[in-house]
């Protein structure tokens, strides 16, 4: 192992969104990839309960109408408004592949446990396309936190929709320079 390609690796990640992908693939091997180290995420007592569905194709368009029907059938006709409508369905067809993330409710560890444990999988997908040159981000709007969603992804009714990875080849340069504050501004030591 190379810690300081590892600690270039976690620098470099970055959230890159749909309006600057470019309409090239990624491989279906290379998603593969991204949920194969998905899978080795901590979980506490190995419950593993990160759920992926993979959209791409077709499917994009799909996972667009559904989103955006929900989205109208669910919306007052006083609050609907068309662009947010046009939105959830163009959003997905920008992407090379969308993720929809979930979670899988295992009663023998508390839920945060089980929501911390999806967040690390999708860390190890983000850096997995940072390594890659894959363009990536976590959104958590549309109908993420709608019961009434969570059926066309599969998942129950104690289980979780976390959101969706959108993900696609950056038509832009990398963004060399990251936002975080200084890490020292965060810490206490008890020594």
């Amino acid at each position: 192992m190379n810690p300081e390609a590892i600690n270039e690796l976690i620098r470099k990640r970055r959230s890159l969104y749909p309006q600057v992908f470019s309409d090239k693939q990624i491989p279906r091997e290379v998603v593969e990839q991204l949920l194969e180290n998905a899978n080795w995420a901590p979980t506490h007592k190995l419950t593993q309960p990160w759920r992926f569905t993979v959209f791409s194709g077709e499917g994009l368009k799909r996972l667009g109408q559904f989103q955006a029907d929900l989205y109208k059938e669910l919306t007052p006709e006083t609050e609907f408004k068309q662009a947010n409508y046009d939105k959830l369905l163009l959003k997905p067809t920008q992407c090379s592949h969308v993720i929809a993330i979930g979670m899988a409710r295992n009663e023998i560890v508390p839920e945060i446990e089980e929501v911390e444990a999806v967040a690390c999988a999708v860390q190890n997908m983000y850096l997995t396309a940072t390594a890659y040159g894959i363009g990536a981000y976590w959104g958590s709007g549309g109908v993420t936190y709608k019961e009434e969603a969570k059926a066309f992804f599969g998942l129950g009714e104690k289980d979780k929709l976390l959101g969706f990875f959108f993900m696609g080849y950056p038509t832009i340069e990398w963004p060399e320079k990251g936002r975080r504050s200084d890490w020292q501004e965060k810490v206490t030591w008890e020594e």
